[in-house]
């Protein structure tokens, strides 16, 4: 696929489904252009004992070899390169998805705010009519998030919590995980083979 997908990581809990994101989609043939806030950082190193680099650069380096791509496929950018592509409607991307998703940053795109490029982003893809997935992990939600969220969900945005079903009979984390991730990229029209579909 020639798929440009946008990847944002914020500082909720759920780690394993953003890094698992990532590898499918590259998996798929799609190009990545990732976004992270400075408190995902914390929250990668607090799940998954995994040392993100604050730099846009070294990130990318270090993501590639994870991945085993190049930086062609997978682009990383800075909170606040406001050159990058994906920060203009004349080149946004195919989709963008925000896996975690913060209560924080959900209420800033549902407010209008751009006040970095992950949010700028997202409101790029709304207002190009171009899919937005959030992935807000939070429990339980307040009046408050459900009415930001329902504000999105008007306005064509895909609210996503990673609720994973058991009728599939996960015996590992890792199988939670996938099915997730399997709903988002339904979500944003990537074949997926991570599990076995209702009734096939």
């Amino acid at each position: 696929m020639n798929k440009t997908v946008a990847i944002a990581l914020t500082g909720a809990s759920g780690m394993p489904y953003g890094l698992r994101l990532i590898e499918t989609v590259l998996a798929a043939g799609c190009v990545v252009q990732l976004l992270y806030s400075q408190a995902a950082q914390v929250v990668m190193k607090q799940e998954l004992e995994l040392a993100l680099p604050a730099r846009p650069r070294d990130a990318q380096d270090w993501l590639c070899r994870r991945f085993e791509t190049d930086a062609s496929r997978l682009q990383v950018y800075g909170r606040e390169e406001w050159f990058a592509p994906l920060a203009s409607g004349s080149n946004p991307p195919d989709a963008m998805v925000i896996c975690p998703c913060t209560m924080g940053t959900l209420a800033a795109i549902a407010a209008g705010l751009s006040d970095d490029l992950i949010k700028r982003a997202a409101d790029v893809c709304i207002k190009e009519g171009r899919k937005l997935v959030l992935v807000p992990r939070e429990t339980p939600f307040s009046t408050l998030h459900l009415e930001n969220m329902l504000r999105l969900s008007r306005m064509g945005v895909v609210i996503l919590p990673p609720n994973p079903g058991f009728y599939h009979h996960p015996e590992t984390v890792q199988d939670m995980v996938d099915f997730v991730v399997a709903r988002i990229l339904d979500q944003i029209g990537i074949p997926q083979t991570l599990m076995t579909r209702w009734g096939a």
